[in-house]
């Protein structure tokens, strides 16, 4: 029995030690997930480093693409704890650090909040994450998410909204008759988008509707039904039929035969072209192999399958090296720590 425990503790010890954290290359935005376009990135740093500036708060930004990428298998908000203690967010007397922690394959992500806030805060960083940054990440709207998220958790922390901390009373006001506008159009953009497409609709179905002529005789052709063209198609096409990347209308001429097959790839089609055997029906899914750096490219691999002909095969893409702003800063932490505050969401 010793040396079976023996043996099971020499197996374990070495997977727990392969748990890791990562380091940071600057304390405002460290999106290792490369979720963030350059651009939305460099705003987002200008925001945080503008809070430390004005109200000496540090907060940071960090996305990774999963948890076990760095061999943890335990939940978020330990390894979120973990993380920010490790880096030492925040000021070390006052322990007023937050972090921003999105777990993007995991579709985790927690706002963790340094030890000198206690639990005070965690009603409020769950109401940020569940009403503001939820909605977006599940829209797929990842930049607007975390934009907003801490756009919202720098007023409630400070009373005052990023670009507004010099600003006069009346500027404020303003400022929240922008904002307010801004919500509304938001609102009327997605009461209006679909009527804005009603014509390009009309005009699709118009084209697949007009009458077609035999090239052959002549003769007005007709459109088969969903049931008849199936007899017309390959097995291939049906599968993408089956798949709703691609929609065929199959035309039929009365007189000698003769039939035209055409077809319409789904505008927001999830599936590929296969290179096998060309149809649109490869399924994909990629993971980052190397997160790339401002020193470095990184490295995705992207996974296809052909639910068509069976083919599977990968091929890798290079990330491209990030670039720095003059606004950037590496700097270092100011030695803070977490007691584990906070709160944590899911999309």
């Amino acid at each position: 029995m010793r040396r079976f425990l023996t043996a099971l503790f020499l197996l374990i010890a070495p997977m727990a030690g392969a748990q890791t954290l990562p380091d940071y290359t600057e304390v405002y935005v460290n999106d290792f997930a490369d979720m963030l376009p350059p651009g939305d990135e460099d705003d987002l740093r200008n925001v945080l480093k503008e809070l430390k500036e004005q109200r000496d708060i540090e907060f940071t930004v960090v996305t990774v693409v999963a948890l076990d990428d760095y061999g943890y298998e335990g939940a978020l908000e330990a390894f979120a704890t973990d993380l920010f203690n490790k880096w030492g967010v925040g000021n070390a007397q006052r322990n007023d650090g937050v972090m921003l922690l999105i777990a993007q394959v995991d579709r985790k992500l927690r706002i963790e909040v340094g030890s000198g806030y206690g639990s005070a805060q965690n009603d409020a960083m769950k109401e940020i994450i569940d009403d503001v940054i939820v909605p977006r990440f599940k829209r797929d709207d990842y930049v607007g998410g975390i934009q907003r998220g801490v756009d919202e958790v720098i007023h409630h922390l400070t009373g005052v909204w990023p670009g507004e901390f010099d600003a006069s009373g009346t500027q404020q006001f303003m400022g929240k008759i922008w904002r307010g506008i801004q919500s509304l159009g938001l609102w009327i953009v997605a009461i209006l988008a679909p009527f804005a497409a009603i014509p390009w609709v009309l005009y699709r179905k118009w084209q697949r509707l007009k009458p077609r002529v035999c090239p052959i005789d002549g003769t007005t052709m007709r459109r088969l039904d969903e049931v008849q063209d199936d007899l017309h198609l390959d097995p291939g096409q049906l599968t993408e039929e089956q798949l709703k990347s691609v929609d065929y209308d199959v035309w039929l001429c009365p007189k000698c035969g003769h039939t035209t097959v055409e077809g319409y790839n789904a505008l927001l089609g999830k599936y590929s072209t296969c290179r096998s055997c060309g149809h649109r029906t490869a399924e994909s899914n990629s993971q980052t192999l190397q997160a790339a750096t401002y020193t470095s490219e990184g490295l995705r691999q992207v996974d296809y399958h052909c639910l068509n002909c069976g083919d599977s095969w990968s091929e890798t893409v290079t990330i491209p090296r990030k670039e720095r702003s003059e606004s950037s800063s590496s700097g270092s932490f100011g030695g803070g720590s977490s007691s584990g505050g906070g709160a944590s969401g899911s999309w």
